[in-house]
């Protein structure tokens, strides 16, 4: 049988040229496919509009640019991140001796496969989702963040979180403050965000329906303060990947075997990448079995990469 293939990009964007706006127009049809149908009337736009202004007016300005170099219908709504079909996927991520070690698991055709160099409010590297949101990240002040799903099927009001670890990552310098403006923001489905600086690695879980709740210690898989059903935790093996991330303490070439590198690529639980940040070093790793990818905010290199996902043979 053939291995699934991906190709993953990496771009360097500023907040004074088109790259990005590129970028984005070819992804629109893709991101389209994400808004709900509230998102598309004036009044669920105007609500996603004042919920990004409450909650992130930092960020206000760079959004009211990108909206209007994507220059597309509903464009603005769609980059608040705030009014979007959720979804729900794997991944195992640990926090130690300062740094963050992750594999991101989803559909291959599902993912963007973006590494983005940005400077919008200051230098950030990471893996893009939603155009300008992240699936995990680190900051010129030395601080990394990452999310898997809680493992929880409730949705409610707020943001999809790769925005959230964008604004983190935009706005804060340590894991302290980043916990501290987690717990203000909502969120629209069961996350779990590990964080990382140079003295303190936590992981916390967040969602609709709970407010933030420190994790036993700086490691998540798929579920949250309660077990996953049977079936689910068949499906998902989120208890064994959790302790195998543990055993492992850090350890690239555990990541890269099962059972936290996982191929069930057709049910959308396949690894697409391992993430290994080490923030203070501003560097970071992508990994798969057969290939590494390393960028950083010294050299960073655009540029693709087409790999063969899972294992040969």
């Amino acid at each position: 049988m053939s291995r699934p293939q991906k190709t993953f990009r990496a771009i360097e964007i500023g907040d004074g040229d088109d790259r990005w706006a590129a970028h984005a127009q070819a992804l629109w049809p893709r991101a389209e496919e994400w808004l709900t149908e509230e998102s598309r009337t004036a009044e669920g736009a105007a609500r996603a509009r004042v919920l990004f202004a409450t909650h992130m007016p930092e960020l206000v300005p760079v959004l009211e640019r990108l909206a209007r170099r994507l220059d597309r219908p509903g464009g603005e709504t769609f980059l608040t991140l705030a009014t979007l079909r959720p979804f729900f996927s794997g991944c195992t991520q640990i926090g130690v001796g300062g740094t963050l070690l992750r594999n991101y698991d989803f559909a291959p055709d599902d993912c963007e496969g973006t590494v983005v160099s940005s400077h919008l409010l200051r230098p950030v590297i990471g893996m893009q989702e939603g155009a300008w949101g992240l699936l995990d990240g680190m900051n010129d002040a030395g601080l990394a963040v990452s999310l898997t799903f809680g493992g929880r099927f409730v949705h409610g009001p707020g943001f999809a979180l790769p925005i959230v670890l964008r604004y983190l990552l935009e706005t804060c310098d340590t894991v302290d403050e980043a916990v501290g403006a987690l717990r203000s923001l909502p969120i629209a489905i069961p996350q779990n965000v590990t964080l990382v600086d140079s003295e303190k690695a936590v992981t916390v879980f967040v969602g609709p329906d709970m407010p933030l709740t420190g994790a036993p210690d700086a490691c998540a898989a798929n579920h949250q303060h309660l077990p996953v059903p049977d079936d689910q935790e068949r499906f998902s093996r989120t208890q064994e990947r959790l302790s195998a991330v543990r055993a492992a303490g850090g350890d690239v070439a555990a990541m890269l075997k099962p059972p936290l590198y996982q191929y069930a690529y057709d049910e959308g639980l396949g690894t697409l990448y391992t993430a290994h940040y080490r923030p203070a070093e501003g560097r970071v790793t992508y990994h798969w079995p057969d290939e590494s990818w390393d960028q950083s905010f010294a050299a960073f290199a655009p540029g693709s990469r087409v790999i063969a996902l899972g294992r040969a043979g």
